[in-house]
C-alpha cells in the first residue's frame, strides 16, 4: 500500500496535494469568515511597522497575524497567499497526526489514513478560511505527537521523561498559545500524556512531577513572555495585558444561553455525522490492536471539546478543534468497517471511505457556493466594494467600516479610521469587550471625518441602536452616497465626505 512506500517528506507532499485539492474553493471568495480579514488587516499593518493592538486591536494573541504577515511577505499581499498558508498548515497538521499515530504504535496504514481524514474534513465548519484553529493545529498536534512518544516509552519500556524531552513540547504549545488562548486545554493534555501517565504507572516520583510541571509551565509561557517583554519595551505592556487577559474576560460575559448552546452543538455534531459514525464503529466493537489509539482519540476529543466550549460562543470555526482527534477515530472506524465488510479488499475499501469523507465535507461548503456563484460565474461583492471604494477615495484614505468586512481595507489599500476596526466590536454587540467606551470612540471617529464610511444595509439588525443613530446623523450632515453594491441581504453603501480634503 502507499503507506508502506511513503516516508517522511513523501507523506507531507501527499497530504499537501490532497489539502490543495480539497480546499481549492478557498481560493475563490474574498471572505469565508470575517475574522480572517481582521488578521489580514493586522498583518498588513505589522508589515508597515504598526504592531497589533496598537494599530489594529483584537482580543486574540498576535500569532495569527504574525503567520499571515509571513505569508504576505513571502507570497505577496493577496487573499491567495493567506489561503495557501491555510492549506499548508492543514497538511502540516495532518503530517503531525500521522506521526502521532506512529508514536502511539499504530501501523503506517492507519497513520496515513488518520492524516488524510483530518485533511479532507477541514472544509467543514468554515474551515476553508485561514482561521486560528487551522493555524494552531500543527503546533498542538505536533506537541501531542511528541508527548505520545514519551507516554509509550513509559508504558512499554518504563522510561521516565526527562526535562529536555519536554522542551519541544512546551515550546510548541507556547506557540499555539500565542495564536489562541484555548490551546491551554490541549497543552495540559500533552503534559498529562508525557508526565502524569508515566507517574501513574509508577515510573516517576511525585516530586519529580512537580519539578517537571514548573519547567513545562515556564516553557509554555516563554513565547508569550517574550512577546510581553517586546510590548513593555515599546511602552505598550498595558495594551497587551488588556487585549489578552481582560478583554476575553469581558467578552465572556456575553456567553450563549445553555439551551441555545445545546442546539448549536447538536447541529454542528450532525454536520460531522459521517466521521462521528466511523468513530462509533471503531468504538462499539474495537479491534484489540486499536484499543490504545481509541483511548487516546476519545480522551483527546473530550479535551478539545473543552476548548470549543470555553469561550461560550460556539461559533462554527471553534469546532475545527475537534477534527484532529476525530480524524484519528474516523481512520480507526474506516479500517474496522473495511475489515468487517470487505476483508479481502480492506485497503481499497478504506480508500473509498476516505474519498466519501472528502466528498461529504467538500460538498457542505461547495454546494452553497456553487449555487451562489460569487467569484465563479457571479461577481464577488466584497471585491466589488473594494473596487468601488478605490474609485471613490484616494488610496491610503482613512475609511470607517461600520458593519462590513475589514478585509476590504486591505483589498482597497485604505487606512483604518480607528484601531477598533472590527465592526462587531465597535458598532455591534461585542462592544463591552473594548477597553474604551464604544460610543465615545465612535463619536471621535465620526468627528474626525473619515474620507468614507461603508454601511451594509442588510446587517443593520446586528448593530447597536446608539451606533446606528450616530452614524446616520453623520451621514446626513457631511456625507454623500457615492456607490452601492448589491449583497445577499441588501446593498452595501459607500458614503464619501462632501469635503474630502483632510
Amino acid at each position: 500500500m502507499i503507506a508502506t512506500v511513503l516516508r517522511g517528506p513523501g507523506v507531507f507532499a501527499l497530504l499537501l496535494a490532497v489539502s490543495l485539492a480539497c480546499r481549492w474553493m478557498a481560493f475563490v471568495p474574498a471572505v469565508i469568515d470575517t475574522d480572517e480579514g481582521l488578521y489580514m488587516l493586522q498583518a498588513r499593518e505589522w508589515l508597515r511597522g504598526n504592531w497589533p493592538f496598537v494599530a489594529v486591536w483584537d482580543m486574540h494573541p498576535p500569532g495569527a497575524p504574525a503567520l499571515i504577515a509571513l505569508a504576505l511577505a513571502l507570497a505577496g499581499e493577496s487573499i491567495r497567499s493567506v489561503r495557501l498558508l491555510g492549506a499548508f498548515c492543514v497538511a502540516l497538521a495532518g503530517w503531525a497526526l500521522h506521526l502521532l499515530v506512529r508514536a502511539a504504535g499504530g501501523v503506517p496504514a492507519i497513520a496515513l489514513t488518520a492524516g488524510l481524514a483530518y485533511v479532507v474534513l477541514t472544509p467543514m465548519f468554515t474551515g476553508l478560511a485561514t482561521n486560528t484553529e487551522i493555524l494552531f493545529a500543527p503546533f498542538v498536534v505536533g506537541a501531542l505527537a511528541l508527548a505520545t512518544r514519551l507516554a509509550r516509552r513509559a508504558l512499554d519500556h518504563g522510561e521516565a521523561p526527562r526535562l529536555r524531552d519536554l522542551v519541544p513540547i512546551g515550546l510548541l504549545v507556547g506557540c499555539g498559545l500565542v495564536i489562541k488562548q484555548v490551546v491551554v486545554f490541549e497543552g495540559c493534555f500533552a503534559f498529562a500524556l508525557a508526565v502524569l501517565l508515566p507517574w501513574w504507572r509508577g515510573v516517576l516520583a511525585w516530586r519529580r512531577v512537580l519539578a517537571l510541571a514548573g519547567a513545562y509551565a515556564a516553557l509554555c509561557a516563554t513565547p508569550i513572555l517574550l512577546l510581553g517583554a517586546t510590548y513593555l519595551a515599546m511602552g505598550e505592556g498595558a495594551t497587551l495585558w488588556d487585549a489578552l487577559v481582560e478583554a476575553p474576560l469581558r467578552y465572556g460575559l456575553a456567553r450563549l444561553p445553555m439551551g441555545l448552546a445545546a442546539w448549536v452543538v447538536v447541529a454542528e455534531l450532525l454536520t460531522a455525522a459521517a466521521p462521528m459514525l466511523l468513530a462509533a464503529v471503531a468504538t462499539v466493537r474495537p479491534i484489540a490492536e486499536h484499543r490504545r489509539l481509541l483511548a487516546l482519540g476519545w480522551s483527546w476529543f473530550a479535551v478539545a471539546a473543552l476548548g470549543v466550549a470555553a469561550p461560550g460562543m460556539f461559533f462554527r470555526h471553534y469546532f475545527l478543534m475537534l477534527l484532529p482527534p476525530l480524524g484519528l477515530l474516523a481512520a480507526l472506524g474506516a479500517w474496522r468497517l473495511a475489515a468487517t465488510l470487505w476483508p479481502a479488499r480492506d485497503r481499497a475499501a478504506v480508500a473509498l471511505l476516505v474519498g466519501l469523507l472528502a466528498l461529504d465535507a467538500w460538498r457542505m461548503d461547495a454546494a452553497p457556493r456553487l449555487l451562489d456563484g460569487r467569484g465563479l460565474y457571479q461577481p464577488d461583492p466584497v471585491r466589488q466594494v473594494a473596487a468601488a471604494l478605490r474609485e471613490t477615495v484616494p488610496a491610503g484614505s482613512r475609511v470607517f467600516m461600520m458593519n462590513y468586512h475589514a478585509v476590504v481595507l486591505v483589498l482597497a489599500e485604505m487606512n483604518v479610521a480607528t484601531r477598533f476596526a472590527f465592526p462587531a466590536q465597535l458598532s455591534g454587540r461585542f462592544f463591552r469587550a473594548l477597553p474604551v467606551d464604544a460610543d465615545l470612540e465612535l463619536a471621535r471617529v465620526l468627528a474626525a471625518g473619515p474620507a468614507a464610511i461603508i454601511v451594509d444595509r442588510g446587517w443593520m439588525h446586528t448593530l447597536r441602536r446608539e451606533a446606528i443613530g450616530m452614524v446616520e446623523e453623520a451621514l446626513a450632515a457631511r456625507y454623500a452616497l457615492a456607490a452601492a453594491v448589491a449583497e445577499e441581504r441588501g446593498p452595501v453603501e459607500i458614503w464619501r465626505r462632501r469635503d474630502p480634503a483632510e
